[in-house]
């Protein structure tokens, strides 16, 4: 499936209809197509999701740098968008993607790698590769 975008017109009407909080910010949750896997959360402006939904490539909202961040764009690790889905409260965003490479800042394939377990928080996979390697620094 290749994404296609909205009409103009279209794409005002539903950026209309997110309901962004107060900072004008939306949670955006990135999940594979195909596996259904969840790869991260992060949040988006009204800006970030209009790119993404006119080009098909993810982009997000950087709160600690306080701008935009184009999934990638440092680490290589691209989002493709496939589909874009908004809750029945217009306060999410669920981003159906093709992931290329690891979606984590930790080197690991999904954002959500620790469990909670009787014992603590245990760790469920390893990174796939070093951290330094995509930027340069190490994240923990």
């Amino acid at each position: 499936m290749t994404y296609t975008a909205p009409a103009p017109a279209a794409l005002d009407t539903m950026l209309d209809a997110v309901s962004f909080d107060a900072s004008g910010l939306v949670a955006a949750i990135a999940q594979q197509h195909d596996t259904g896997e969840v790869l991260m959360i992060a949040w988006m402006t009204r800006e970030a999701l209009q790119e993404t939904l006119q080009t098909g490539r993810v982009c997000y909202y950087s709160r600690s740098r306080k701008k935009l961040w184009r999934k990638g764009e440092t680490s290589g690790q691209v989002q493709h968008l496939h589909e874009a889905r908004l809750d029945c409260d217009a306060d999410a965003v669920l981003l159906l993607v093709n992931q290329i490479g690891v979606a984590c800042h930790t080197g690991r394939r999904s954002c959500f790698y620790r469990a909670f377990e009787p014992q603590g928080l245990v760790e469920l996979t390893k990174p796939e590769i070093d951290p330094n390697q995509l930027y340069g620094h190490t994240h923990t």
